[in-house]
């Protein structure tokens, strides 16, 4: 896992948007989804503005336009 954020660190947001980097970013889901599902991570006590800054980021509503889209059109 540890080479994977490595890696991921050193990406730009572009990289993702590959074939390659869409599966990096997959196996790094992956990858932390089964580490936190792990006991001994789940009973650590969370730090409480890391869940603050969280419950504010999900309250926000979800954008209609993907990441780096734009609603305005060279059309207009």
């Amino acid at each position: 896992m540890m080479d994977q954020q490595h890696r991921a660190r050193h990406w730009r947001s572009s990289d993702f948007r590959s074939e390659a980097g869409g599966r990096l970013w997959l196996s790094m889901l992956v990858g932390a989804m089964e580490e936190v599902s792990r006991a001994e991570i789940r009973s650590l006590p969370c730090d409480p503005s890391g869940l603050i800054g969280l419950r504010a980021q999900l309250a926000r509503p979800a954008s209609p336009y993907p990441y780096g889209a734009s609603r305005f059109s060279l059309r207009n």
